[in-house]
């Protein structure tokens, strides 16, 4: 379930651009758009769908009846020719799949508590493969010679459909019934947690959690279209990194498999604050690394910068989640992460996948060709000026203690 639950996603997510701009030629301002569907679902949908699951319908039959619907979404995406039906089609295949991440977990913790199973000992080695499926995708799509086709669609729907099926097949998860029946609109959509952002501190943290999340999709939607515009330049037209662009980028979720077993000693040893201002700081690496390299004498440069992205993309999503675990009301606590999850990988994902759109195509676009050495600079100086501002604004003791406590 885990393998094929990524799949799913990274069979067309890293690729999509050169779809978009290779093969349909579209422009770059509606592609950022199309990011933003990631970020609306999941505003959207987890609240919903965690209260049909809690409620009326066993979670993984309501987990398979949306990947199949995603599915048959995603098959339809191949027959599309304007940008503006792409953008409604592939927006109706989020709708479906996002909630299906947090289902996916549901899911897992429901059989493996119902068997007695150490959850914490036992789930991240589960989920460890979520990120080779999502690896596997990325490499299939690449070999296949589909890297800017529409049969990334195809291979993406019919393992959608393969795991909708499967799920029917998983252990029973019923409707636990944990909302109480006198809870009132709000507590039931988890915005009782709103009220977090009457404090200074925690406003200030969902509030970075939205800035830092606009940079989170970003080389998700421009880095492989990036490596692979380098066969634009004759002498780099044959490189591994426009023939294998997908291949390296995978390098980046590799990457984000190791750091995560690094982050308890960071977390123990530096604290919180401290490791989302690497986390920040890595971003600044990750781009100003990719706006330097090249496929030849600067090669090393798009390496390492597909290395740090594991740090970049970890140590904020883990470190923060923490943070809120550790500083938040226990009655309030489920709704605080999804919260978190709505500022970061919501409205962070939909107005930075809005916004870069629309500043790309105006200011480093012209007559079709993109200026990615501006581009990657711009990220950059967007990370730095965030990290800088987090370190003068943000005010966190560190508690060695409360760390090891919630990591036990």
């Amino acid at each position: 379930m885990s393998f094929l639950q990524f799949f799913v996603w990274g069979a067309w997510l890293i690729t999509v651009g050169n779809y978009w701009f290779a093969t349909k030629q579209w422009s770059g301002a509606e592609f950022g758009a199309i990011f933003s569907t990631l970020g609306i679902s999941s505003i959207i949908m987890p609240a919903i769908t965690g209260i049909i699951a809690d409620k009326f319908i066993n979670a993984e039959k309501l987990y398979g009846i949306l990947h199949i619907l995603g599915g048959l979404a995603l098959c339809y995406i191949p027959m599309v020719d304007n940008p503006t039906t792409f953008y409604w089609v592939i927006f109706a295949a989020m709708l479906c799949y996002m909630p299906t991440i947090s289902l996916s977990n549901s899911v897992a913790y429901n059989i493996l508590k119902t068997n007695n199973f150490d959850v914490v000992k036992v789930f991240p080695p589960i989920r460890v493969w979520g990120t080779i499926g999502f690896i596997a995708a990325m490499w299939l799509t690449n070999l296949s010679g589909n890297k800017a086709s529409a049969n990334m669609f195809y291979i993406s729907a019919v393992s959608a459909v393969i795991l909708g099926i499967y799920s029917f097949t998983l252990p029973k998860c019923p409707p636990q019934k944990l909302i109480s029946e006198n809870a009132t609109t709000a507590q039931k959509l988890g915005l009782d947690a709103f009220k977090l952002f009457g404090t200074y501190k925690m406003a200030l943290f969902f509030l970075f959690s939205m800035f830092l999340g606009g940079a989170l999709q970003l080389t998700n939607m421009y880095g492989d279209v990036y490596l692979s515009e380098f066969g634009k330049i004759p002498e780099y037209a044959n490189s591994i990194i426009v023939q294998k662009s997908t291949l390296i980028m995978s390098i980046s979720q590799i990457s984000e498999t190791l750091f995560i077993l690094a982050i308890p000693f960071f977390l123990k040893r530096f604290g919180i604050k401290q490791v989302m201002l690497i986390s920040m700081f890595a971003w600044v690496l990750r781009f100003g690394l990719f706006a330097y390299g090249n496929p030849a004498d600067g090669l090393w440069m798009i390496i390492m910068s597909c290395i740090v992205y594991g740090m970049a993309f970890d140590f904020f999503n883990i470190s923060g989640s923490l943070f809120v675990e550790t500083t938040t009301d226990s009655k309030i606590r489920s709704s605080a992460q999804g919260l978190f999850m709505m500022m970061s990988n919501g409205f962070g994902a939909f107005f930075g996948g809005l916004v870069s759109g629309i500043v790309i195509d105006k200011f480093f676009t012209q007559d079709g060709v993109r200026d990615w050495h501006g581009i990657w600079l711009s990220f950059a100086g967007y990370a730095l000026v965030i990290a800088i501002l987090f370190a003068i604004m943000f005010k966190h003791k560190h508690d060695p203690n409360a760390v090891a406590n919630v990591s036990h």
